[in-house]
């Protein structure tokens, strides 16, 4: 395998850059990781391509493992990159090579870097074509020190995420993520910031706080410093227009952050308070770490002081033990917050989790009518909630043309409209428009 990959490098010296693709699975802080690190390859003389089916002399899986599913993915994209990529090295990183290095030495990876250590991938790379091949997988839940990993461009013309912290401490049942992650690490705030002021000099107008558990900003740094404070600060930026927010749980919603979080121009009104179950009953057995009347106050909280305050949420279905009784009471309780958007999953067991080895697992059959229930309620609500903005004018950010003269955008509590446009080009625009009619899960609007 070596004399062939020797071969294409030092053809390509010859004729051009050494190519490099990224496949990238799971969440947004991923998505910011391999961003991070194509920078990296770019500012080392490396070519970036993003055509999936294109051949590369580098191939990065940068993998998830937060549930079977994530896990099983991971496995079929490393396979897949080397199948595709026959001459390629392989380079895998993130939560599956943290928490099975082994396994993914068994698939055939080259080079192994867990969820510490990113910043040496280029390093790495350029070892392993020398034929000197190392890995980096320390064990990350002794690790307290955040890794810089900054971004300046991202493959997205209108909006960048940023990352504000890794780790999570709140070890729920179902969830692997700890032992992947590690403890929380916060990032400088002045980094935090000096990256929203690059990002806006770049064109950004929306960025979007990621992390693994932002809601737990700060809890390492024993300087007073909380979420709240990093929106403040990237609220301050000029150039950045609107600011998101990934996934919270609804203990951070106190009357504070909203006293405060009210006064943000920027803040976008959507918060994403992730739920799992209504049930609390449920939710004890996951070690979630509140009630379902502790979510409702949250939620109560943000519309009261928030306007066009939009909730999202993640749900989970089956999960073992869960009776029907429980979710009937998860059902009706989603059903007087009225979200927004679920995102609705059916459980899956992961291995080496505690809820690996609970009692009373559901049947796939009923998994299936919870979810398929769920996903009904969700989609009623959701046209609900866009019908309510029928008639009125909003702002838009335009995102993406769909289709000849009609383009996608979104209003600041994350609507979906469609609307027409003669202009090409007018991604990261704001604008504004008239919101007409909702159908087919997008709420049509014109320009004014």
């Amino acid at each position: 395998m070596w004399l062939k990959i020797c071969k294409t490098f030092i053809f390509r010296e010859e004729v051009t850059k050494i190519t490099v693709k990224f496949i990238t699975l799971g969440c947004k802080t991923n998505i910011y990781e391999s961003e991070s690190m194509a920078e990296l390859f770019r500012e080392s003389g490396y070519e970036i391509i993003t055509d999936d089916n294109a051949p590369a002399d580098v191939c990065v899986v940068n993998t998830c493992t937060v549930t079977g599913m994530g896990a099983r993915k991971s496995r079929q994209q490393i396979r897949r990159a080397k199948r595709q990529n026959p001459n390629a090295l392989i380079a895998v990183t993130g939560c599956f090579s943290q928490t099975s290095p082994e396994e993914v030495r068994e698939l055939g990876a080259d080079i192994i870097i867990g969820n510490k250590g990113r910043s040496k991938i280029v390093e790495l790379v350029k070892a392993a074509e020398q034929g000197k091949k190392a890995d980096i997988v320390d064990n990350i839940l002794t690790e307290h020190e955040y890794e810089e990993l900054p971004v300046t461009h991202t493959q997205s013309r209108v909006r960048a995420n940023i990352k504000i912290e890794d780790g999570c401490n709140n070890f729920c049942t179902y969830c692997i993520i700890p032992y992947a992650r590690g403890p929380v690490r916060s990032r400088n705030i002045e980094k935090i910031v000096s990256e929203a002021e690059t990002l806006a000099e770049n064109g950004y107008k929306e960025v979007v706080l990621t992390g693994i558990h932002i809601g737990s900003y700060g809890k390492d740094l024993n300087n007073g410093l909380k979420l709240i404070d990093v929106i403040e600060s990237v609220n301050n930026v000029k150039g950045i227009e609107r600011i998101r927010l990934g996934s919270i749980e609804p203990v951070i919603i106190t009357q504070d952050f909203v006293s405060r979080a009210k006064n943000l121009t920027k803040l976008c009104p959507q918060f994403h308070l992730s739920l799992q179950s209504g049930s609390n009953a449920t939710l004890k057995r996951m070690n979630r770490h509140y009630t379902s009347e502790e979510f409702k106050k949250a939620v109560e909280l943000l519309r009261e002081n928030i306007p066009d305050t939009s909730i999202t949420t993640d749900l989970m279905v089956g999960f073992s033990g869960e009776t029907q009784d429980e979710f009937l009471e998860s059902y009706e309780f989603c059903k007087s917050i009225g979200f927004m958007q679920m995102h609705i999953f059916k459980y899956s067991i992961r291995e080496g989790t505690a809820a690996e080895k609970l009692p009373d697992r559901i049947r796939g059959e009923i998994k299936e009518d919870r979810s398929r229930q769920m996903i009904e309620l969700a989609e009623n609500m959701k046209e609900k909630f866009y019908r309510k903005y029928e008639g009125k004018i909003v702002s838009i950010l335009a995102e993406q043309e769909k289709e000849a003269g009609i383009y996608h955008g979104t209003t600041p509590n994350h609507m979906d409209v469609l609307f027409n446009c003669p202009s090409h080009n007018i991604a990261g625009e704001t604008l504004k428009a008239k919101l007409t009619e909702y159908k087919n899960g997008f709420i049509h609007g014109e320009l004014l």
